[in-house]
């Protein structure tokens, strides 16, 4: 009976059976300091790791530029190789329309210019692109590059556009109402033959030695 009645003893309100005593933890200066330095640690190597991965990233883009670049230049090595030859071929029938009477005034026939009987695969035999270059140029990717490397690339490239130009100015030579005469025939004739030579044919061997220059500077990519 007794340890029944002890058993019915009321709890107090302020006082519960699952209270427990509170802990205050305590730090000293050590823990803080290595917290700190902890947090420290965690960014600066999350900006290092950002630099790296960034550093790869921009080596890749600038290698496969490169690559591109590289291979543009060994396309139009081999189209300046075939161009060449015809623009020889274009100077050979010239030649023989200069000294031909018969075959010039065939040529040059009642205002009409046939062109296909000197030039038959058009003033231009092949292009010659930029593409990769002007990639290149907008990446600028040239601190990759030593300064002659960077100014052999340079070079080819303004010469291209030099060729490429025999276009234009053929095409205004033969477009003019004077060209188109007869009795104009032979100094039609000279006229494209110069342009010929000093736009196209004159500045290509050089321009085919540079490119293989160029070609090897960037054999590593």
């Amino acid at each position: 009976m007794e340890e029944n009645a002890s058993e019915n003893i009321p709890v107090p309100a302020n006082k519960k059976k699952d209270d427990r005593p509170e802990v205050i933890i305590v730090r000293n200066w050590k823990e803080y300091l290595g917290e700190s330095l902890l947090i420290i640690f965690s960014v600066a190597l999350a900006i290092i790791l950002t630099e790296v991965f960034t550093k790869f990233h921009e080596n890749q883009q600038t290698r496969e530029v490169l690559h591109q670049l590289r291979q543009e230049l060994i396309n139009n090595n081999e189209s300046e190789e075939i161009q060449y030859k015809y623009h020889l071929m274009v100077m050979h029938n010239i030649d023989s329309a200069l000294h031909d009477d018969k075959f010039r005034k065939a040529i040059i026939d009642s205002g009409l210019i046939h062109l296909e009987l000197i030039a038959p695969q058009g003033v231009m035999r092949e292009d010659l692109n930029d593409i990769a270059w002007q990639v290149a140029k907008q990446s600028n990717i040239f601190s990759k590059l030593d300064l002659r490397t960077y100014s052999l690339l340079t070079d080819i490239y303004d010469n291209q556009q030099r060729i490429i130009k025999t276009e234009d100015e053929i095409g205004n030579l033969l477009l003019s109402f004077e060209s188109r005469q007869p009795e104009n025939a032979k100094t039609t004739l000279i006229l494209m033959r110069n342009n010929y030579t000093a736009w196209a044919v004159e500045r290509v061997p050089r321009l085919l030695n540079n490119y293989k220059k160029a070609i090897n500077a960037l054999s590593d990519y």
